[in-house]
C-alpha cells in the first residue's frame, strides 16, 4: 500500500540550518527503511543561503539564464521567459522565486540539487535507509498548469525501466520508461500544498525504488540536447529559419 503524508511543524528555514535535524525533529512518525523523503527546493535553497538581493527579479532571471528558449509578452505588457538554467532545466524564469522571501530579495535554486539530496540522504540514513527527492514546480509543454518535478535525487531510482518486459497482453515494451521521481514529486505536492507551510513529505510503500547513494540523480532526467526535438519556441524557430533562408539567398 502506498502512503503519502506531509510533515507538520517544519519551522521557517534560514541560511545555515541543519535540514536533517529539522526534518527528524518534526517527524512524529519515525522514518523506516524504504521511505522516500521529498523536500521542496525552496527550503533547501534557504538553508544553503541561495537568497540574493535583487530589486529587479528580471535581472536575476537574466543572470541565471544559459539559453533563451521562448519569450512572450502578454497584453498587459508582462514578459514571460522560458529559459534553460545552469542545471539544464528548461522552465519559466530560470527557477528564480520571489514568493515567501524577504522584500527586495529572490531565491535561486540550489547550485547542485543532486549533491544537496545526497547530503540529506547521508544524514537521514543514520536513522533509516531512505531515498531523497528535491522538487520544484515546473510547467509542462503542451499542457496547462504546473506540477512538481524532481530536480534533485539521491538513493533512489529516478526511472522504472520497463523496457524489455511485456504488457498484460504479452506484447514487448520497447520505450516504456516511467519517470517515477517526477510521479512521486507530483503525488507529494497533493499533500504539501503551495501555501500551507508543509515543505516536506514522506512516501511509504515504494521501498523497491530506494537504493545506493551513487545511483544517477535527477540530472539524468534532463534530456540530452542532441535528442531534444523542441529546443526553441515556435516563433523563435520560425524567425531563425526565416533568417537562415534569407542569408542563404544572399
Amino acid at each position: 500500500m502506498l502512503q503519502v503524508w506531509a510533515v507538520d511543524g517544519i519551522r521557517e528555514i534560514t541560511p545555515g540550518d541543519d535540514l536533517v535535524g529539522v526534518i527528524l525533529d518534526a517527524s512524529t512518525d519515525p522514518l523506516r527503511d524504504g521511505d522516500i523523503v521529498v523536500v521542496t527546493s525552496k527550503i533547501v535553497s534557504k538553508a544553503e543561503g541561495r537568497i540574493i538581493r535583487a530589486s529587479d527579479r528580471e535581472d536575476a532571471i537574466t543572470r541565471e539564464t544559459v539559453r533563451l528558449v521562448a519569450s512572450r509578452t502578454s497584453p498587459t505588457g508582462h514578459v514571460t521567459r522560458i529559459v534553460e538554467n545552469p542545471l539544464g532545466i528548461v522552465s519559466a524564469a530560470a527557477g528564480v522565486d520571489a514568493s515567501n522571501t524577504p522584500e527586495g530579495t529572490v531565491l535561486l535554486l540550489p547550485v547542485d540539487p543532486d549533491a544537496s539530496a545526497r547530503r540529506l540522504a547521508e544524514g537521514l540514513r543514520a536513522v533509516a535507509r531512505v531515498g531523497v527527492l528535491i522538487t520544484d514546480t515546473l510547467g509542462r509543454a503542451w499542457r496547462e498548469g504546473q506540477t512538481d518535478h524532481a530536480i534533485g535525487a539521491a538513493g533512489i531510482h529516478v526511472f522504472e525501466d520497463l523496457r524489455g518486459t511485456t504488457d498484460a497482453e504479452g506484447r514487448p515494451l520497447v520505450v516504456t520508461l516511467p519517470c517515477v521521481a517526477d510521479e512521486l514529486a507530483a503525488a507529494t505536492d497533493l499533500v504539501k500544498g503551495k501555501a500551507s507551510c508543509r515543505p516536506v513529505a514522506i512516501v511509504r510503500g515504494r521501498g523497491d525504488l530506494v537504493g545506493d547513494l551513487d545511483l544517477p540523480g535527477a540530472r539524468s532526467i534532463v534530456r540530452d540536447p542532441e535528442r531534444d526535438m523542441f529546443r526553441q519556441g515556435a516563433d523563435e524557430a520560425y524567425a531563425d529559419g526565416f533568417a537562415a533562408g534569407r542569408a542563404a539567398r544572399g
